[in-house]
């Protein structure tokens, strides 16, 4: 059986939706069962035969990271570590989910990052993120870290959502052209996720696992407009003026890194994975948004 974790978040929602569509042996949990609880989280599995844990669970408030440091260690860090715990008594596989804001971004925008790169995250919510996995690496053998990056999906705030916020709301949207990733959308996560499950693989390890292609912030951006209009998501009559601009013009709490693009090829390879370009999930999701509010 699995053991979902988060399953009301952007990612959880996704996954719960395929593991119902699989018709998938499965208990979930959100804010419910405390994480940061060790013996919350033994009561739960007590009586329960787990095989797998899926951890979808975290703090991702990138700039209040930076005010509640101890929140988010108390969860991305102590959370992560108790659930790999309650993995090793319960003898179950590990799936969590980790971040491209382990790594600095100073690596030039033509390379990508690999599962061999030297992480060094610059903010509290990297930082904690990054401790998650050391703690998960301490305890367990059999465990699955995947790093994915830009996420966005139909539950939950994200930069696609924020884009059509600000497309209603006003005439001139800036957006940063110096950051670069590759957007990726929950419902192909979660695609991956299952793949690794039903290969019953013993392959365990760092993942990095986004939807295909390069852009950047302003790209992306552009990209939700043109869609968005194409679909009647936003008042076509309205002139909306996407501009770019440089990350130092829009200050944050944290710091971004500029250069968070992740390479696949080990989890295309080892699980012999099809991934999809982020225009072609992009487009697939605004026209699901449209067709929703119809």
């Amino acid at each position: 059986m699995i053991w979902l974790i988060g399953n009301k978040g952007m990612l959880g929602y996704e996954v719960e939706k395929l593991l119902k569509k699989k018709k998938t042996s499965y208990v979930a949990s959100d804010q419910e069962i405390d994480i940061t609880d060790y013996s919350i989280l033994k009561k739960f599995v007590k009586d329960k035969k787990v095989d797998w844990i899926i951890n979808c669970a975290a703090y991702t408030a990138v700039d209040k990271a930076e005010e509640e440091i101890e929140k988010a260690y108390r969860i991305n860090r102590d959370g992560v570590g108790n659930l790999a715990r309650i993995a090793l008594d319960k003898q179950a596989k590990l799936i969590h989910i980790s971040t491209d804001y382990v790594f600095d971004g100073k690596k030039d925008k033509t390379c990508a990052y690999t599962e061999e790169d030297q992480p060094n995250p610059m903010g509290i919510y990297g930082k904690s993120k990054l401790d998650g996995e050391k703690e998960i690496r301490n305890i367990l053998n059999e465990y699955f870290i995947i790093r994915t990056a830009w996420l966005y999906g139909v539950n939950g705030h994200n930069f696609v959502y924020t884009m059509l916020r600000l497309f209603k709301e006003r005439d001139v949207v800036k957006v940063v052209e110096d950051q670069w990733g590759s957007p990726t959308c929950a419902v192909d996560l979660a695609e991956g996720i299952f793949r690794i499950i039903v290969t019953g693989s013993e392959k365990y390890g760092v993942y990095h696992l986004t939807n295909e292609g390069v852009i950047n912030r302003y790209q992306f951006a552009k990209a939700i407009y043109d869609k968005s209009n194409k679909f009647g998501l936003i008042n076509g009559n309205k002139s909306i003026e996407v501009k770019s601009i440089n990350t130092e013009e829009y200050p944050t709490a944290a710091v971004r890194p500029k250069n968070t693009i992740l390479s696949k090829e080990k989890i295309i390879k080892e699980f012999n994975l099809k991934i999809r370009d982020w225009d072609e999930a992009l487009e697939d999701f605004l026209n699901t948004l449209a067709l929703q509010t119809k």
